[in-house]
């Protein structure tokens, strides 16, 4: 059986840096730190009171009031982002075959916020259950995509991935999957997160993972830095429209990227710590680079998992080393992270797009908030620090790992 060419045809973004793709990118390669103290809540009480929010989001922008309500923020995000990646694919979807078409997202948690305030209701009243009766259909995970394919009619796959962190990454290799095998055409695919909530920040602090650098949220975000004590939480969506080459060739459709391989491993080793020497993110860059059939040697840029904690970053770059041997010391790398901050299940989608934006503007985005060296990580290997650097980009990878020991990767490739 012949597998068909995937290539990427449209993009959406809604982020911490930009309500929009061009924003978004901008920003990023300007080194724009998207951090600042939370809105949607009084963190006063709270251990870290700071995150990556989207920034200027208005619901009534996008949706009537009515439709809103009936969506959690992070199908909300899902939809705005998803709706940018259709017009920028230019498709017409008068004439596509939807049964061909479909949807696969990512979402770490899902409807968190929607959760949070049912439940709090709920335990303030009588014990009489009076819930919205949008409370299921709004908290769960896989409402985000239903809901786009209602709104454009696509009849083909649809589902969503959960693996923590990875779910995007997931999204995008399953969507990945089944047009190379002919079973679909096209695929939105991507991942949305809103879980800068008071259950949000309250658990991810419980467990300490999160920065409590509360003098300075803008440089808290520190990927590979002596100084580093934890992620930053971040929100909002990535949208990525993936079409199979013949379909996207025939239309005359723009052409991004081709996404040429995906792969995936398990640490199998804790429930948040990721394996010390680095197993499961080496063997994740090793199948990912041979389903794209690609040697380590033609890989140009890495778009690093590095969440900035004390852990994860070293790991990740132990195992860069081991898969990319002298290479490794002629890649870029970089943690856009440091600006975004952590978006979860949505991080790999737009971590993939700035990858993608990378190889379209021959630049590498910078890893900001780079201030002492850690002795730990080789000096040899270039971290992208503080300012982005223009180079010749043919192929990038990017990386996205998820509590429970969930490894994903991606690689994308200049479109002959």
């Amino acid at each position: 059986m012949q597998l068909k060419r995937v290539v990427v045809t449209g993009l959406g973004a809604l982020t911490p840096l930009g309500n929009g793709l061009n924003t978004y990118w901008d920003n990023l390669v300007k080194g724009v730190s998207g951090a600042g103290p939370i809105t949607k809540f009084d963190p006063e009480k709270f251990k870290t009171k700071f995150a990556c929010e989207v920034k200027g989001y208005d619901p009534n922008d996008y949706f009537d009031r009515k439709e809103a309500r009936k969506m959690d923020l992070f199908t909300q995000y899902a939809m705005v982002t998803a709706d940018e990646a259709v017009k920028d694919s230019g498709l017409d979807l008068e004439s596509i075959d939807k049964m061909k078409a479909g949807v696969i997202w990512g979402s770490g948690i899902g409807g968190l916020r929607t959760f949070q305030e049912e439940v709090m209701s709920f335990a303030q009243g009588d014990g009489t259950p009076r819930f919205n009766p949008f409370f299921i259909p709004k908290m769960i995970a896989d409402i985000s995509a239903g809901m786009i394919s209602i709104k454009y009619g696509f009849h083909g796959p649809n589902f969503v991935t959960v693996s923590a962190c990875a779910s995007a990454t997931n999204a995008m290799i399953d969507a990945m999957t089944y047009i190379k095998l002919g079973k679909a055409k096209v695929m939105i695919t991507g991942g949305s997160e809103a879980s800068v909530t008071e259950a949000g920040m309250g658990g991810f602090n419980a467990m300490k993972a999160l920065s409590e650098r509360n003098d300075s949220p803008e440089t808290a975000s520190r990927p590979f830095d002596k100084d580093r004590d934890g992620f930053v939480l971040g929100e909002g969506a990535g949208a990525l429209i993936l079409e199979e080459y013949e379909h996207a060739k025939a239309r005359g459709a723009k052409i991004y990227a081709e996404l040429v391989g995906g792969g995936m491993s398990a640490d199998a080793y804790h429930i948040t710590a990721p394996h010390p020497e680095g197993l499961g993110a080496e063997n994740v860059m090793i199948n990912a680079l041979e389903d794209a059939q690609m040697k380590p040697e033609e890989i140009d840029y890495i778009n690093v998992h590095g969440t900035s904690t004390p852990l994860g970053d070293i790991s990740e770059a132990v195992a860069i080393e081991k898969v990319f041997g002298e290479h490794a010391y002629k890649l870029n790398i970089s943690s856009t992270k440091s600006m975004t901050g952590h978006l979860l299940g949505a991080a790999g989608a737009i971590e993939a797009i700035a990858s993608i934006m990378a190889i379209q503007h021959q630049i590498v985005p910078p890893t900001i908030n780079h201030f002492t060296d850690d002795d730990r990580f080789d000096p040899k290997l270039n971290f992208t620090f503080n300012k982005a650097q223009s180079r010749t980009i043919n192929a990038t990878v990017s990386n996205t790992f998820g509590f429970g020991g969930h490894n994903t990767s991606v690689v994308f490739r200049k479109i002959d």
